[in-house]
């Protein structure tokens, strides 16, 4: 059996003997938390990320240390 089999078959087992409610509460959350999504991002917000990373991958983008040395520029001309 692999790891994961074994792993799923231990916590199947101490659910199953498990009378501890919050133990069982504490689980329940856990897997409804792990079921949703951690950010929801609205249609506008899902078509700007796309719009980035095809930008990343077409080349239409600036290093991080060139941003933050024009950011500094910019900040020194104020």
């Amino acid at each position: 059996m692999d790891n994961a089999a074994v792993l799923k078959n231990n916590l199947i087992s101490r659910i199953q003997n498990s009378d501890d409610l919050q133990f069982l509460r504490a689980l329940h959350t856990i897997f409804e938390s792990s079921e949703k999504k951690l950010f929801q991002l609205t249609t506008e917000q899902e078509k700007s990320i796309e719009l980035g990373r095809k930008d990343i991958l077409s080349g239409n983008f600036k290093p991080h240390n060139e941003v933050i040395k024009e950011t500094q520029e910019w900040l020194k001309n104020l």
